[in-house]
């Protein structure tokens, strides 16, 4: 009986080895199911999508079935395909998890900062689960340990002169099949809305294409001379007007557009009477993004660089990737050539989209986060910061300088998500018309946002027409709020496109045009005669030239990826020192209160401000800008004593500090004066050296 049994067993392994690559076929397409499952957080809405899509389903399957066919280059094959499994299964599970608390999907770059995304999981994760998953990549871990050493090895003949050809033509054929998949647009190589390209062409394609296709392709014939030729044909260049500049403002609008443009909607006021004013009397039109209802930073990329997002990988977010290591022209570097200083604004943390690292790289001299904006508790329903905030600070920065500046300024108050259910009895603006109940919740939320949006930018206005300086200022939306609109929805424009406007205070000539957001401040900049800069000089000359994108697209690769031949193969540009907070927290003295409790006097606090002991952080309460308090403390003598700005992200890490004082109890002094009720004094001392600032944190997400 046993010794059947053991003839028995060798023929089902004979059998699988023989029938190998079906069974890798079944178990690619069942896994893939599994995945598409988890990442949409549905089964039947899984199940739809294999039906509805079957050739991009089964495209993905071919996807995954590729990468199952390299343990047969190896003896260990279970170990192998258990690796390959685990990649597939925990990728897609990441993205589902991810997903639960985010727009953007799971991506190439984020694979690649898998290290800095365990330190926020806790953003993700309860405590308990994150355990959980501590304890199931340990049990994960041993069980690949064990299988690679007792789990039994191919015996048969390892059959290169077959395994390889075949593993070769399969690779061949699925590059026949991509190309086949794109010509008839099953797939795309552009995405301008991740979210949507995830569900639409599977998780996948889309994790290898953001992981692979990234930066800007070579150009063909890409040399010095073809760079030299691009340079002379833009002809002789035009001299900026030292003697007459404007202050320039822009201000990038979270989700901001005309929702009277979607067809059937129907308004009880007018969402957004201020933009509409401005669009009737100064320079206005549609405005061009790279993305749809999500890409905030894509948008901002293009507005700051003048390059264009088109030529980049399908799903690519510069700010994630070449930006967090290379500086780029920007406006804020050309600017700063003619002597502006140009101020960064945006009330959401300083970490998100890496704007810490990325705004040194782009030429900013400061970055006013939502860290140090001492207003993080005035927040809508959904947590984020009302945008009328962002008027103090913007004062701020002109009032900070003698000299012009660049402030560009990404709000946030109109994110989504956008609530199913009423979240006022009494809102501003009601709508109705949606196809369902949940939908008029959702455009009704939406639109009282932007209502209140505009009613920062009424308010911007009317103090910026009292001030005795010259401003242009820029307003547009970084792309359509998150609603699944489709072309078929909207009256006018397409999905790419928002609104812009462009006040002044100068006189300039009003037009009507739709602008892309990559030519937007080279526009501003030849309409008050400032001509800086390689890309937005180009932009002013060359804008209607039959080869301008293929030169753009040249310029962008020899300034990102190439030899920097436009730069005499030398990089201009250096990162900025970047101050965060247009003010300086100041840390002046340690008053003691009762036992234990202290206050913390200074200015420019706010909410993100945290006591130090010792460069230990303790639980600190926000009175006001000028005051902190602590409770439960136990402050001795020599003690070091800070203040540090704490990141909002879930890492918690620490922007920046103030300088240390040092604490000295002077009780016997007191003593002598007859005074021996009232509470300690202390003493402080600026050190020599002070702690150093913690290095920026990566955010996901």
């Amino acid at each position: 009986m046993k010794k059947f049994k053991e003839m028995n067993k060798r023929d089902v392994c004979a059998m699988c080895n023989r029938i190998s690559v079906l069974l890798h076929v079944v178990a690619c397409f069942i896994g893939y199911f599994i995945i598409e499952w988890m990442c949409r957080h549905s089964f039947g809405d899984a199940w739809h999508y294999m039906f509805t899509s079957k050739k991009v389903f089964l495209y993905n399957v071919f996807l995954i079935f590729l990468t199952s066919l390299l343990p047969y280059l190896f003896r260990r094959r279970i170990f192998w395909r258990m690796i390959v499994a685990i990649f597939w299964f925990v990728c897609g599970l990441i993205n589902s998890i991810v997903l639960l608390e985010r727009v953007t999907p799971f991506t190439g770059p984020d694979l690649k900062l898998v290290a800095e995304g365990l330190g926020v999981i806790n953003k993700y994760l309860a405590l308990w689960q994150v355990i959980v998953v501590v304890i199931l990549l340990l049990a994960l871990l041993a069980a690949l340990v064990l299988v690679f050493i007792k789990a039994p090895k191919y015996r048969g003949k390892m059959r290169y002169l077959v395994n390889v050809p075949l593993i070769v033509v399969s690779c061949v054929l699925f590059a026949g099949v991509t190309k086949v998949a794109i010509g008839q647009r099953w797939i795309s190589t552009y995405f301008g809305n991740i979210a949507f390209a995830y569900e639409d062409y599977g998780f996948p394609y889309c994790l290898s294409v953001t992981l692979f296709d990234t930066g800007v392709d070579r150009p063909n014939g890409y040399s010095e001379k073809l760079v030299e030729r691009l340079e002379v044909s833009e002809g002789e260049k035009k001299e900026t007007d030292k003697e007459n500049l404007p202050n320039i403002i822009a201000i990038q609008l979270e989700s901001f557009f005309d929702p009277t443009n979607v067809r059937g909607l129907v308004f009880s006021d007018d969402p957004i009477p201020n933009f509409r004013k401005l669009m009737a009397n100064y320079s206005s039109g549609m405005y061009t993004v790279p993305s749809v209802g999500a890409g905030t930073a894509n948008t901002e990329f293009e507005t700051l660089t003048g390059m264009s997002m088109r030529y980049f990988g399908a799903g690519e977010y510069p700010y994630k990737s070449v930006l967090k290591e290379e500086t780029c022209e920007s406006a804020a570097y050309n600017l700063g050539n003619i002597g502006y200083t140009s101020h960064a604004i945006h009330n959401n943390e300083a970490n998100f989209y890496s704007r810490r690292s990325v705004y040194a790289n782009l030429g900013f001299n400061t970055f006013t986060s939502e860290e140090y904006m001492d207003t993080q508790t005035d927040v809508n329903e959904n947590g984020w910061m009302r945008d009328h905030n962002l008027t103090k600070y913007i004062k701020q920065c002109m009032e900070s300088t003698d000299n012009q500046d660049f402030i560009f300024t990404v709000s946030v108050q109109g994110h989504g998500p956008y609530p199913e259910e009423p979240v006022s009895s009494d809102p501003d603006i009601t709508v109705t018309g949606a196809a369902t109940d949940a939908q008029n919740c959702m455009w009704e939320y939406y639109a009282n946002q932007i209502y209140e949006m505009d009613q920062f930018i009424g308010g911007l206005i009317t103090w910026l027409e009292t001030q005795d300086e010259d401003v242009v200022l820029l307003l547009y939306g970084d792309h359509l709020p998150t609603m699944g609109l489709t072309e078929e929805d909207l009256i006018k424009g397409d999905l790419f496109q928002t609104e812009y406007v462009i006040w002044d205070n100068l006189g300039l000539e009003r037009k009507a045009k739709t602008l892309p957001a990559y030519q937007v401040m080279a526009e501003i900049m030849d309409r008050v005669n400032i001509h800086e800069g390689t890309l937005f000089n180009f932009h002013q000359k060359m804008k209607n030239n039959l080869y301008y994108q293929i030169d753009l697209q040249t310029l962008q690769y020899d300034i990102l990826y190439g030899k920097q031949y436009v730069y005499s193969q030398s990089n201009p540009f250096s990162p900025m020192v970047l101050r965060l907070g247009i003010n300086q927290v100041v840390l002046d003295n340690i008053e003691p209160v009762v036992s234990g409790t202290y206050y913390i006097n200074g200015k420019n606090f706010t909410q993100s401000s945290k006591v130090e002991i010792n460069e230990e952080i303790v639980d600190t309460t926000f009175v006001n800008s000028e005051r902190l308090m602590i409770t439960d403390a136990t402050i001795e003598n020599h003690d070091w004593i800070d203040v540090a700005q704490q990141s909002n992200s879930s890492t918690a890490k620490v922007l920046s500090r103030t300088n240390s004082l040092i604490y000295h109890d002077k009780t016997q002094n007191l003593e002598k004066l007859g005074d021996t009720t009232g509470p300690v004094a202390t003493q402080a001392v600026t050190p020599e050296v002070s702690p150093e600032e913690t290095p920026p944190a990566e955010s996901v997400g």
